[in-house]
């Protein structure tokens, strides 16, 4: 078995190559971040173009770097959604197109399915049935995971996902895009404390989230005043603060909730440290044990893609597996419509 997983959900281009029995043989990504910096997010049709541009270059390159013609691929696995319409269209038509140039299946992954599985990439990898805290950008939830396309949601955000922000608060602050890891950069030198932000639904007795009211007391907080430096660093440590207090208290809760001691944090937010020390700080006392992807694993990449694909191939759980050249995408997916749809 031997997978070409490829990545374009967002303003990620990534591939890589999974072997059933060698592991990861290779990856490589390539981000738009300086493309969409001056506009301070992502713009989709400026994404879909990139995707366009760099995607066969780097398969290219993976395969010629990994010793792997082309006629070695026993599958293709794509990222079907959720995501960016055009951005998914990109890797969903390259990866039929070589598969039918090879006569071999083409497999189309839940993008959050694949985050949640990459930590078994890493050493020591957790094992089944666990909970995830899947927080990026996009999205923030709380599954438990009993195995390959067994989950069960715990809870949501209701409205902004954690990553969103990180990204509306840094942008209220006048830093640059992307916005999360700038902000934890700022509040590195910040003391929490100097500003009193809410921890929004810390004790609502459910595993939801809600981080718009955030974002709104962080607004009151700048407008119409003139923060200096110091000022502007102690704001984003209490945000930062505020959102790790908030993301860590309710994955204890679900720990317990579940009756589970293995927490697996995956998604580009599961990067920034202080979150990891919140949560390796509070395990100890709850009896559990907390397990990320290797770093460059975090945010989106095809590692996680061909991987997912390799481990439904492995429990006869394939998902969507098309050797005509009909495909679709799924802009919004639910993931617990995944397992009906093995």
């Amino acid at each position: 078995m031997r997978i070409l997983g490829i990545e374009t959900s967002c303003d990620e281009t990534g591939v890589a190559l999974y072997d059933g029995r060698h592991g990861l043989l290779g990856h490589a990504l390539y981000s738009q971040a300086r493309l969409h910096a001056e506009y301070g997010g992502v713009v989709p049709e400026l994404a879909s173009r990139d995707h366009v541009r760099r995607l066969l270059p780097l398969t290219r390159g993976l395969l010629e770097q990994s010793g792997c013609p082309l006629e070695q691929l026993t599958a293709v696995a794509y990222t079907e959604g959720p995501g960016l319409a055009g951005a998914l269209l990109v890797g969903a038509a390259t990866a039929h197109g070589l598969a039918s140039a090879l006569g071999i299946p083409a497999l189309g992954v839940h993008h959050l399915e694949a985050h949640l599985l990459s930590p078994l990439l890493s050493r020591p990898a957790p094992a089944f049935p666990f909970v995830a805290l899947l927080v990026s950008g996009g999205h923030t939830q709380l599954m438990r995971v009993a195995g390959v396309g067994e989950y069960e949601l715990l809870g949501e955000t209701l409205d902004d996902a954690a990553g969103e922000a990180f990204d509306k608060t840094a942008k209220l602050l006048g830093l640059g895009y992307p916005g999360g890891p700038a902000l934890a950069r700022l509040a590195a030198s910040g003391t929490p404390g100097r500003f009193s932000l809410p921890r929004p639904m810390i004790a609502s007795g459910n595993l939801d989230f809600s981080f718009s009211g955030l974002k709104t007391a962080v607004l009151t907080a700048v407008k119409g005043r003139a923060l200096g430096e110091a000022a502007r660093a102690d704001l984003a440590a209490e945000i930062q603060a505020a959102i790790v207090e908030v993301l860590a208290a309710k994955a204890f809760a679900a720990l317990a909730h579940a009756g589970l001691g293995q927490l697996v944090v995956a998604g580009g937010v599961g990067a920034n440290l202080a979150l990891r020390a919140r949560l390796a700080a509070g395990a100890p006392r709850c009896g559990a044990r907390v397990f990320y992807p290797e770093l460059e694993f975090c945010t989106d990449n095809g590692a996680m893609i061909a991987f997912a694909a390799a481990l439904r191939l492995e429990s006869r759980a394939t998902n969507h597996e098309s050797r005509s050249g009909a495909f679709t995408v799924r802009p919004r997916w639910n993931l617990e419509t995944v397992a009906a749809q093995a």
